[in-house]
Parts: structure tokens; sequence; C-alpha cells
């Protein structure tokens, strides 16, 4: 999945800049909740409740590597038919999973907050197992989502590190912006933010169920490998940097098969409709919960205020 140059060596650059950017998305979003656990546990005066927050979150973080590190380097001991049924089952289940997170985001993050709380309220009256197991899997559903959107980045151990280095380096930036949130030094448009990376990850997935499609198609699973939707490898250089970064981030191919083609535009069209129409409709039907999404960033420096 991720183009080699023509030295033999995997775009460092186009690499770490894909999964950089899903680091810095599905950071923050992991880093909105837990800034909610810890500032809602602060208030309520139940500050023996943070080392058991932080407990689930370090198992979350914990499950998302330990599936990054299977992603990354599980089919290298395999032949490479097998390694290509492998990739493209996980790509596949990992579209299904993506989607169904993305689109669930989208309408619940009006209410999330909400729900948290009363979560974390319910949980800390249950003891410390109850809160780190609410810590845990409020985490750990961000933190497998970005795992799962590493599939895209992840063919072989001989890409390298540079993958989990970028989603690294992005995580950095997310815990810094969180911190600075938190604290109040900064504002973020969160329902914009949210908007275009959601769009951007749509993107992505689609790329992702493009080269599951053609790696069961290698396999023998799907048909039509050799039919070709078009091919512009006469004049589309894979060596450039437009190249690199279109292969790199979004799996896109100069030569992709019919079914690929169609997969790919069809995934975009529907779950991108459905992310638009989503968002419009939790609009109408609670304009006040989308008027405090959309103003978030005022939400994030009232929480700890509160405290």
């Amino acid at each position: 999945m991720i183009y080699l140059s023509a030295s033999g060596a995997p775009s460092i650059a186009t690499q770490m800049f894909g999964s950089g950017l899903i680091g810095v998305r599905e950071g923050l979003e992991s880093g909105i909740v837990v800034m909610i656990l810890i500032a809602f546990a602060v208030k309520s005066d139940r500050r023996d409740a943070l080392k058991w927050i932080w407990a689930g979150v370090a198992a979350a973080v914990a499950l998302m590597i330990g599936t990054f590190l299977i992603i990354q380097f599980g089919t290298s001991t395999v032949s490479s038919l097998a390694a290509e049924l492998i990739a493209g089952i996980a790509s596949i289940i990992a579209v299904v999973i993506v989607t169904f997170m993305v689109l669930w985001m989208r309408k619940a993050s009006a209410s999330i907050s909400g729900e948290l709380k009363s979560g974390l309220s319910t949980a800390m009256a249950a003891g410390p197992v109850a809160v780190m197991g609410l810590a845990f899997l409020a985490v750990g559903r961000e933190g497998l989502e970005t795992a799962l959107l590493m599939v895209g980045y992840a063919e072989s151990s001989s890409n390298g590190p540079w993958p989990l280095l970028g989603l690294v380096i992005g995580i950095v930036v997310a815990v810094a912006l969180t911190f600075l949130l938190y604290r109040g030094a900064i504002r973020i448009d969160f329902a914009r933010f949210f908007y275009y990376t959601g769009l951007f990850l749509i993107v992505v997935a689609a790329g992702i169920a493009s080269y599951g499609v053609r790696a069961l198609q290698v396999y023998g699973w799907l048909p039509g490998l050799h039919e070709i939707a078009f091919d512009i490898t006469s004049w589309y250089d894979q060596s450039a940097w437009y190249g690199e970064v279109l292969q790199g981030i979004f799996n896109f191919r100069p030569e992709p098969t019919v079914l690929q083609a169609i997969v790919w535009v069809a995934y975009v069209l529907i779950v991108g409709a459905l992310f638009v129409l989503r968002g419009r409709s939790r609009k109408r039907t609670d304009p006040a919960a989308s008027a405090r999404s959309d103003s978030a960033s005022s939400a994030a420096s009232s929480e700890p205020a509160a405290s």
C-alpha cells in the first residue's frame, strides 16, 4: 500500500503525514473525552477517581498500540498470497468499523459530554473497576479506530517504523492541544475541525476499501482482477510528489480495477452523504445541542473553570 520511490525506500514524509494527521484527529477526540472525565471528577471532589481514569486510558492506549503492531507486522511471516488475504479481510473489517465510528460520532457529538458525565457518576458510585472500565471503553473505541485506520499505512514490516512514528507525533500534538484547551490557553472550533477531518477520514477509508477489494481480487475471492477501469500510467508519475501523496495517504492507483473504482466512488458518495445529512439532522432535531457543539471551544475552557 505504501509506494516505494525509485530508490527503493518508502516516502518517509508521505507515510508520516497521513498517519500523523490521523493521530491529531483521533488523539484530540480522545483527549476531549479524557478532559471531560477529569474535569467532572475534579468538580465532583472525587480526585481519588483520577488514578483509575488514567489507568483506563493507559489500557486503551496499550490496546491501540498492540492492534497497530499486529497490523504492521502480523503478515511478515506468511506467504505473499496469504498476506493479501489477511490484508484484504483486515481492510474490509477496518472500513466497516471506521464507518460506524465516524457516523456515530457525527450524530452523538452534541450529547457525548452529558453521557460521559452521567456514566462517570454511576461508575464512581460502583467503584474503581467501573471507573477504569468506563475510561477504557470511552478512549478505547477511539484508539481502536485509530489503529484500524492505520491499515492504510501498514502493508508489512518492510515499510519501517515511519507510519508508527507519524502516528505518535500526531498523538503528541493532540495531547499538547488538549492540555492547552484544558488550561483555556487556546480555543478550537470543534464542529468545523471534526467536520473536515471526518470527510478526510471518509476518503482515507474509501482508499482502504479499494485496497481491500484488490487484495481479495489478487487472492481470488473477488473477480475482475484484469478488468481495468482506466489506466493513466502513461502520464501519471508515481515517483512525483503528488503520486507519493495520493498513493501513500489515499491508496490511489493509476490503474484500478473496475470493481475498485465502483467501490471507491460508491463509498465516498454514500458515506459522505450520510455524514453530511446526519449533521444536518442533528441541528434540526436539537438546535440548542448543536449550538453547544458548534461553540465547543468555549465549553472546553469552561469545564476546567468549574473545578
